[in-house]
This record gives structure tokens, sequence and C-alpha cells, in this order.
């Protein structure tokens, strides 16, 4: 595994680039445009790599079912009533073999217009990902892309029987698909006969409006009637989502993004991923997966490079800023993970969460240091942001289809209004962010580039100091955190306060943690990497290290060990350094 820290980017093309100032909720693309792929510039991409980032997950990029007729560029039109939104869901596929005609200036070039930012983002330094969504496709997929030889998902397919081997999806024989939403009259109806099972394993022909009703679930030799696997012979759904994965590995894309990856069976990823490496070993895979008790078979065994860590780290996180959950927590955090900390994937919001600067989540985001410190700095894994998260955008809006629900959602044709407004016609500047809009986007440029600058969080060792300050006056581990990132020569030491008041830590260090960091002790001037202030600090296990951390804020001391003096040498260290003294 590469030593780099990975800090990815997720952007939606279509809400990202320079669109319409005032959309109007469930508006069409012709009333509220939509961002292209062109727009994402040299100059905007150099922008986001300046922040730290080294990866840009493209989400959205694979053609999906929408409201917008494209009929005069051959592409089939959808049927509105299982479409989500006017834009629809990203993750209802509609054709694996093309991009989504809403982010092309050219329909005609949509392709040539991928693999342009494709060229684009790799020439600026950061490798792409884009989304893959293997559990389910859209309820009208058909691909008018794909090569030749390929045969779409459906076809000979005995649709007499819930299952069968070799059949793409899941049948209800017999009944009409009637889900509790409207589904026209007429010629406008939507018909579907028999009934295929949506895409949440809703396995029955009336799924409700809260059901994934757009999409359907694809078959990889699971009998869910009975619950008996059908693996061997290798069942046709896996050859045909391998030629896919294929397909946009050979166009030069870095890794995959994999949807609800724990809905597919183990035994396929480690079938796809092992013969997708051999032909492209670059080629990284992230695995969304919520069920903490599949991780380490969907790493070990599965192959996946990354996985979501929500269910641990980030609603732990979560539940600290909004829910006085104890910041002890943390501790069970990387205890629950331990051995596979560098396959986690961690973040403070993406497309499926709320903001963090809502109302729903935090209600500011400039609170958002402590916890921004603590998931991208405690592991060597992936850290991940949501476009617009270092600007504090606040979802404020509400676009359409799901209402105002503290969530920039990806639906509609909208646009992202902080984005917006920092990308300003394509300067990509300050002129018209706020003044805290300004100090978080340098506060978050300032934290992911440590991430790689340092190799102490990007490849260093763990420490966590909690154990040994459960009983200290001055730390309250309800609302402070600290833990040692080191590597080599020298060490951090991070502390976190997610309290309103300001505190003044003394902060215990262990005998422990000198003998298995290979740390010195004594007297050392130390540098602080948010405020740059340099300090006399003890790195002693006789005396606690000292710190002072305002309110939800942080500090990350760096110690270099060669300064770290021993007792009998620190004669005359007054003399040589000109260093505040705390």
């Amino acid at each position: 595994m590469s030593k780099e820290k990975p800090v990815i980017y997720q952007m939606l093309p279509r809400l990202f680039a320079n669109c319409n100032e005032h959309c109007i909720p469930n508006g069409t693309i012709e009333q509220n445009g939509s961002g292209k792929m062109n727009d994402i510039t040299t100059k905007v991409l150099r922008s986001i790599k300046d922040l730290g980032i080294t990866h840009v997950w493209y989400t959205g990029i694979i053609e999906h079912s929408n409201q917008t007729d494209y009929s005069r560029y051959g592409i089939s039109r959808d049927n509105p009533h299982v479409v989500k939104g006017k834009a629809g869901s990203p993750y209802a596929i509609k054709d694996y073999y093309d991009v989504d005609p809403d982010i092309a200036v050219d329909v005609n070039n949509r392709i040539g217009e991928f693999e342009a930012l494709l060229m684009r983002t790799h020439d600026t330094g950061m490798g792409v990902i884009i989304d893959f969504v293997p559990n389910h496709v859209s309820r009208q997929y058909v691909s008018d892309a794909k090569p030749a030889e390929v045969v779409d998902f459906g076809v000979g397919d005995d649709k007499n029987r819930f299952f069968e081997r070799n059949n793409n999806f899941y049948y209800i024989p017999h009944q009409l698909f009637a889900p509790s939403i409207d589904l026209g009259d007429g010629d406008d109806a939507y018909v579907e006969f028999p009934a295929k099972a949506s895409g949440n394993d809703c396995f029955t022909a009336f799924p409700s409006q809260f059901d994934w009703y757009e999409t359907v679930k694809l078959n990889y030799g699971i009998d869910y009637g009975d619950g008996s696997h059908h693996f061997y012979p290798i069942p046709r759904t896996w050859f045909q989502m391998l030629d896919i994965l294929r397909y946009w590995a050979s166009k030069g894309v870095d890794g995959f993004r994999c949807d609800m990856a724990h809905m597919v069976p183990i035994e396929f990823w480690q079938w796809a991923i092992t013969n997708v490496k051999e032909r492209y070993p670059h080629v990284i895979f992230i695995a969304e997966i919520y069920d903490v008790s599949l991780y380490r078979d969907f790493i070990k065994y599965g192959g996946f490079d990354y996985l979501y860590d929500k269910v641990n780290l980030y609603d732990t996180l979560r539940g600290i800023q909004c829910s006085n959950i104890s910041a002890a927590q943390i501790t069970n955090c990387w205890q629950t993970v331990d051995g596979i900390s560098d396959n986690m994937l961690n973040f403070l919001e993406n497309h499926d969460e709320q903001r963090f600067g809502s109302k729903y989540y935090a209600g500011d985001p400039s609170l958002v240091i402590p916890s921004m410190i603590v998931s991208a700095m405690m592991g060597r894994g992936p850290f991940m942001i949501y476009a617009g998260q270092e600007l504090g955008e606040q979802a404020l809006d509400a676009e359409g289809f799901s209402g105002y629900d503290g969530r920039t959602k990806i639906f509609d044709y909208w646009s992202i209004p902080t984005v917006r407004r920092w990308l300003n016609g394509g300067k990509c500047n300050n002129d018209r962010l706020t003044g805290q809009e300004r100090w978080l986007r340098d506060k978050y440029r300032t934290i992911l580039r440590l991430c790689n600058s340092e190799k102490a969080i990007s490849s260093g060792r763990f420490f966590d100091l909690m154990y040994v300050n459960y009983d200290n006056p001055t730390l309250n581990p309800h609302r402070q955190y600290a833990f040692l990132r080191s590597c080599d020569d020298e060490t951090l030491l991070i502390a976190v306060n997610f309290g309103s008041s300001p505190c003044n830590l003394k902060i215990n260090i262990p005998q422990h943690a000198f003998e298995v960091l290979s740390m010195p002790q004594g007297d050392c001037v130390a540098k602080e990497l948010l405020s740059k202030d340099m300090m006399r600090k003890s790195m002693s296990s006789d005396k606690p290290f000292e710190t002072e951390i305002g309110p939800y804020d942080a500090v990350i001391w760096k110690i270099k060990h060669k300064n770290i003096l021993p007792d009998d040498k620190k004669r005359g260290d007054d003399r040589r350094n000109n260093i505040k003294k705390q």
C-alpha cells in the first residue's frame, strides 16, 4: 500500500460547475441548467489540489435515468414516474457504458469530454475515482453505447421464475409492478410485467414510496427464497459486471467507489477485484459498507482497499457534536478497527449525509476543527470531503424532490451556493466568499495538506493517551481527546477540544509510549502546526505536556526527537534558544 495518505474530494459535476444562481425547485435542466465536465478546468482542478487533495471522486459520471428528453441523440427517454427528481438518481444506472448527457456540452461527444476531464485531472497530479453501482440498475436500463458483443441486463431472463442462476433480475411472476406511487395513465403510464424486485432487497411487486422503486435488484446467484448460493458455474451477472469494471479501468480510471457493496456477495468481490487488478494493479476499490462485523472479511477475503467507516467513527463524532456523547468513545472506535485502520476511509460529509454546518448537525461550520482533526489524523487511511464542505456549505436550499433536509441532494438540477460563489465564473478565488468561508477554506487547506506533508500522519504509528488521563483534573475526557502519531525521528502530540470553553491541559504521557514509539525523554522545542507557534515543552513520563486549546479547536505539536534534550544536557538552553516559554 502506498505511503501517501489519500485525500479525496467528492464532486458531483452536475452540481459543481457554474450554472444558474436562482434555481427553481423541481426545475428542469432548461430552467436551472447543469454543471458540465468542461467547466471543471485545469484552474479549478489546481485549486482543488492545492487544498491537499490526491483524488477526485466524480459522482454521477455514468449515465443514469432522468426526466430530460435526449431521444434526439439516440438515448431512450425515461418514463418520469419511475425517476426520482427531475435529474434522477446517479445510482439508478441506465447505461453502464455511457456518460450522463446532462454533464456534456456536446452530448454526442460525452465520452470524449469525460476522457478529457480524466486527462486534465491526471495532469494536475490527482487520481480519478468513479462510482460502481453493482447491486442494482435503473428500472429502465438499456444500453445504447455498449460494445457489440455485450448483451443488456435482462435479455434472455426466464421471467416465469423468481430466481434462476443466470437471470440478471429477480422476478415476481404473474404480478404487475404496483408501487405506492403514481405510475400514470394511458400512453404515459409505466407498465412492468412481471414485476422485478427493487434494489433495496424489496422482493415484492408493491414497493412503497420509501423503497428504491426506481431501481431493480441484480442477481449474483443468491436465491433469496431459500437463502441458497449458486456461484458455480459462475453466474452471468458476474461476467457482465467484470466487463464493466475493465471498461472504465481501461480508460484510465484509478478507482471505484462501490455503492452498497455489502449487498453484493463477498465471493463476487473476491473474484472480480482479483481479475481487475491482474490487468490494472493500481486501481483501488472503496466499499460503501454499513456493517462493522463485515469489515475484516471485506478486506481480507473481498479484496477491498478501503471501507467507509460510517457506523463507527462517523457516527461517534456526530454523536459527540450533536448528542453529548462522550469523546472518550473515540477510543472504542480505533479499537474496533485495530489492525485494519489503514483500510478505513473517514469522512464528515458525503452526498448521503447532512452537511456538518446544517441545523440538523452542528449548526455552525466553524465548529468542525476537532472532528476534522480526529477523522483525518487518527489513521493512515484515506480522508474524504464533499464539495463545499471546505467552504462551510450548510445546505439551506430546498431543491425540490426531497425539500429542506440539511443535505445537498442529488436528484435535482441545482448548484451549490458556496461552490458557485467560489468558482466565480471560473476565477476560483475568494472575491465572493464571506470572511468565515475564507477562514474555513484556509483551515481545511492547512489540515488536509498536513495529512501528506507530515510523515507521522501519512505513515506513522498511533498511540492513544486517554487511558492515563481519565483521572487527570485538567482534562475532561468527555470533551477533550489526545493522541500521538509518531514516525522515525519525530512525533506529533495531537489534542482536540469539543467543548465550548477553552482549556489548559496538562497531558500525561506514559512510559510505555516512549518505549513503543522509541521516543527520547526531556525538554524540547516544539512547533504547533496550526498556529506556527514554537515553545519549550516537556516530553517526559514524569512531567505532563502542557498546552492550551481554544473552544472547538485543536493543537498539533510537532517534536523532532533530535531536539529533545535529556536532563543532563539542558544546560544553556535558554541562551541557545530565543524561544517563547509557556
